[in-house]
């Protein structure tokens, strides 16, 4: 399923930590910026 992906996984985990980080107060200075979370998969294009 993931053969084509460059990390060879989905990353739900990675996604969960990139939210749980944003919704917590470590990330009150972060104001309009784009955080990829997609292992990798901009790569392909």
């Amino acid at each position: 399923m993931y053969d084509d992906h460059p990390l060879g996984r989905d990353g739900e985990h990675d996604i969960g930590a990139v939210v749980t980080f944003l919704l917590s107060d470590a990330s009150q200075y972060v104001t309009g910026q784009t955080i990829g979370a997609d292992g990798g998969g901009v790569l392909r294009a």
